[in-house]
Formats: structure tokens, C-alpha cells, sequence
């Protein structure tokens, strides 16, 4: 919500100093993007209402702005806003509060007298082999094959996908390197067959037809989009949606979902834990274990 103007200075150089703060602290690119967004919509409502002094705002305009969030449409698909977005610009509200606090820059803490419910975690969808090869024969390019190799075939994040460069491949190896993942952590990961087959081809007789304007960026990106730049979360996640379509799959199929089924069908053709934890760049193996749960599940369900 960086488009709303904001007219009150002060309110301006919160939101500024609030990015700063963030990024002191060590937060990810999105979260030093998103939560100073979040702030700014509020800022927003809170001065529509005459309010220009954050000594003014009360717990109840806080709770206003939640009523407001269960209301509002989400911009980038259809219907409102998810429980998770909503907790989300809650939390980016509670933490500026809270570094305001210890700033000394309030002296009462709105936001410390209030308790928001947090949303229920959803079961996590993992995706059939039959779903699989279903997303595969909806292909149309080189490209759509690469991308199901990146966040199926190699279990990628959405942001490590955006981040991959043609140099972080070896295609002799069969070796992709995650340079900074999730925590900043690096990784490498083997390659399968197919995989490879898949990469190689969209690189060797696919991308230069996506080159438009060369620069720095679009030089190294592996994945481009239609315009030639690096293919960012936003076209994964669109391309990802035509494709369920066209296979008839169910639409609330996310990138993630890749990830979890790639996740689940290693652990069932027998792979070890520790490996798994290894290809998908957990930190530690209790994280690598719902997949543990979520794979007995699923077998149980192939069985009946």
C-alpha cells in the first residue's frame, strides 16, 4: 500500500525509520518491505480520521482496523483478505508499537491491551503423483517445465526460485546452489534426470527467446518473463494458476504446495529425514518431521 499518500511528516519518517529498524534487526527483504506497507495503510486510515499525533491513537482505532482488514479485498486475487495476511499487518502494527515503547517515544503502549486470535493452520495440501504428471502434460514451453522442476523437482522457495542465476546451475554435476536461502542459509541440491533434461532444455533453446533489453540482472537471471526480466514470485505464482487450470486441478494450489509434495513423496520412496531436511534447507529436523505425519496421512488415504 505504498501508493497512499501520507501527509503528515511525522507519520512519514515512522514508516522510514521503522524500515531501518527492521532491517537492523536482521528481518528478510519482504518482511522490510511489507511491514513498513502495512504501517503506511494504517498511518493512512488513522489520518483519514483527523488523527496526526500517535499519542492519539487508542486500542480501539486499532481495533477499527481490524474490523476494516475482515472487509477489505485483497489487490492481488479475487475475494478478501486471508486470516494469515490479516495477522500479518497486525503484527506489523504490534511491533512498531512495541519499538516505539521502548524508544520512549509513547508513553502507553495501545497495542499491549489487546489479544487478537490467531488463524487456524490449515492442513497442508500435498499433491497426488497422478496431480503431478497432470501439471506436467498441462505444460505449453520449455519454460513451464522448468519451473515445475524448480519448485517441484528441486523443492525451491518462491524467493530462492526469483533469486536462482544461470551460474548457480551445473548442469554436468547435476547440481543446483541455493547462494542464500531462508535465514541466509546456503545449500546444494542434486539434480534428477528429468530435472536436468528440463533446465538444460528451457536454458539451451528457450531463454534467449524471453531476452529482451540486456542488463546486469537480466543477463544472470535463470528465469525470465514475457518482457525479459528475471521472473519474479507474482509470474510463478500466475503461470502456476494457468497450468492448474488447464490440468483441472484444485485452484487453491500455491508454489508451496509443490514444495510440501516434493517433501512427502521423497520421504515415501524412502529417503531419510536428514536428507530431506538437507534438499529443502530446514534448519532443524522437527521442522523436516510434519512431513513424517503428513505422509502417513497420505498413505492412508492411497490405501483405502
Amino acid at each position: 500500500m505504498k501508493h497512499l499518500p501520507i501527509y503528515t511528516s511525522t507519520y512519514r519518517e515512522m514508516i522510514r525509520d521503522f524500515e531501518l529498524y527492521l532491517q537492523r534487526l536482521g528481518y528478510g527483504k519482504g518482511s522490510c518491505k511489507n511491514m513498513p506497507s502495512s504501517l503506511q495503510e494504517f498511518f493512512y486510515r488513522i489520518e483519514q480520521q483527523g488523527i496526526t499525533e500517535i499519542g492519539d491513537i487508542t486500542a480501539e482505532h486499532i481495533v477499527e482496523h481490524h474490523r476494516y482488514l475482515k472487509e477489505r479485498p485483497n489487490k492481488t486475487r479475487p475475494g478478501n483478505l486471508s486470516e494469515s495476511m490479516i495477522t500479518s499487518h497486525l503484527f506489523a502494527i504490534k511491533t512498531f508499537f512495541s519499538y516505539q515503547e521502548q524508544s520512549g517515544n509513547i508513553s502507553t503502549n495501545p497495542f499491549s491491551v489487546l489479544n487478537f486470535s490467531r488463524p487456524k493452520k490449515t492442513e497442508r495440501m500435498i499433491l497426488t503423483r497422478e496431480q503431478i504428471q497432470q501439471l506436467y502434460g498441462a505444460c505449453e514451453t520449455m519454460r513451464d517445465r522448468a519451473m515445475l522442476g524448480l519448485f517441484y523437482g528441486c523443492g525451491l522457495r518462491k524467493e530462492e526460485a526469483v533469486k536462482l542465476n544461470m551460474g548457480d546451475i551445473q548442469f554436468k554435476q547435476q547440481l543446483l546452489y541455493v547462494r542464500q536461502g531462508k535465514g541466509k542459509k546456503r545449500r546444494v541440491i542434486p539434480l534428477g534426470n528429468q530435472v536436468t533434461v528440463d533446465l538444460q532444455n528451457y536454458y539451451l533453446y528457450e531463454r534467449s527467446f524471453y531476452q529482451r533489453r540486456l542488463t546486469n540482472d537480466n543477463g544472470q537471471a535463470f528465469m525470465l518473463n514475457n518482457r525479459g526480466t528475471r521472473m519474479l514470485g507474482e509470474g510463478f505464482w500466475k503461470r502456476l494458476k494457468e497450468l492448474i487450470h488447464k490440468a483441472g486441478l484444485p485452484g487453491q494450489i500455491s508454489l508451496h504446495h509443490l514444495r510440501h509434495s516434493i517433501a512427502t513423496h521423497l520421504l515415501e520412496s524412502g529417503v531419510s529425514m536428514e536428507q530431506v531436511r538437507d534438499f529443502l534447507g530446514h534448519s532443524s529436523l522437527e521442522t523436516t518431521q510434519i512431513y513424517t505425519r503428513i505422509s502417513i496421512k497420505y498413505l492412508a488415504i492411497q490405501t483405502t
